[in-house]
């Protein structure tokens, strides 16, 4: 799909991407029987495009996760605003969680998709069908019927994928999509993100493996000790010193053996 194109796929789902507003968020925890408290985040605000694809980086305790939870409508800013909007209405943001099998809610992927679309009143046949669509629009038709506890972690990322597809949600998170994959399971979670782009679907990952998908984003943010400290394209962001911020420049060299140990 060209950059300025709208609309919906031959198949019928939908295709239009969300815009992102993040304005001024900070978020602040009270530590347990203690006056004191801890600011997660400080002050952060970004804005993105419709059908843009956009990575946040980040060490351990720099913010991510209690960003994404914000976005996602999990949690609640202290102060500041989240807004998403897609063709000037609010819109909704769909998670795909690190634990993919903390989202398995059906013991097939079909039951899976369609216990998410019966939920919000979907009849039985309508839900078997699109569950249908959206699973073959994923990869995943072959296994329609399959155990979904035994899918590999990729298949498992693109099974949580296909549910937020089937309710519509124009602008798709993936908190760490890459933990605890391996080879096959990296290029299947770069495949699927490749596809929402194709789509014109919003995407949003947070990671601090920028080695493996920073070449798909067109955006580029990193956060620091709750603040971002970094803001501008990927190619900008790899000619700063990321290793000041924990991050291990993904374009380091691996020459010898002694190379492979950081």
């Amino acid at each position: 799909m060209s950059g300025n194109s709208m609309g919906t796929e031959r198949n019928g789902l939908e295709c239009n991407g969300a815009a992102l507003s993040v304005q001024h968020v900070t978020k602040t925890f009270s530590a347990p029987d203690s006056a004191s408290t801890f600011t997660a985040l400080c002050d952060i605000s970004f804005e993105l495009a419709e059908r843009s694809c956009a990575l946040i980086a980040g060490a351990n305790g720099s913010g991510k996760s209690v960003l994404m939870t914000i976005i996602a409508g999990l949690e609640t800013p202290s102060s500041g605003s989240v807004r998403i909007t897609r063709g000037g209405k609010n819109a909704r943001a769909g998670l795909v969680f690190q634990d993919a099998d903390s989202q398995l809610l059906g013991e097939t992927p079909l039951e899976d998709v369609s216990f998410s679309l019966k939920n919000i009143g979907v009849s039985r046949d309508k839900a078997k069908q699109k569950a249908l669509d959206v699973l073959s629009h994923v990869g995943l038709a072959d296994k329609a019927l399959f155990p979904a506890r035994f899918l590999s972690g990729g298949e498992k990322r693109k099974l949580a994928v296909a549910s937020i597809l089937a309710l519509d949600m124009p602008l798709i998170i993936f908190d760490e999509p890459y933990a605890n994959l391996d080879y096959s399971g990296v290029h299947q979670v770069n495949e699927i993100i490749a596809l929402l782009k194709k789509r014109g679907i919003t995407v949003l990952i947070l990671t601090h493996e920028l080695e493996k998908s920073l070449a798909l984003c067109n955006r580029f943010l990193v956060l620091h000790r709750g603040k971002k400290v970094f803001d501008g394209s990927a190619r900008e962001g790899l000619s700063k010193n990321l290793e000041t911020w924990n991050i291990r420049n993904p374009l380091a060299s691996y020459k010898k053996l002694e190379d492979l140990a950081w």
